[in-house]
């Protein structure tokens, strides 16, 4: 699972957050500033935090449980 954030960014920390109280820190998420990139900060700008899977994108804004777990369901 990749993570695209901004620093600073309450709905981010959030998101991560709710992602390890469901999976501890058995489920490893990458974690990459939309910042750090032109390409990203176009891309992901106002959608942060997005959560991708396979490049897939998975739930932006908010945690979508459904739609991680049934994307873990299919790995």
């Amino acid at each position: 699972l990749t993570l695209y954030y901004r620093r600073d960014c309450h709905l981010c920390e959030q998101m991560l957050a709710e992602i390890h109280a469901l999976y501890d820190e058995s489920l490893e998420v990458r974690l990459v500033d939309v910042d750090s990139e032109s390409g990203l900060k176009q891309r992901y700008g106002l959608k942060v935090p997005v959560l991708t899977g396979n490049d897939q994108e998975l739930c932006h804004g908010r945690l979508d449980t459904t739609s991680l777990e049934e994307y873990l369901q299919s790995l």
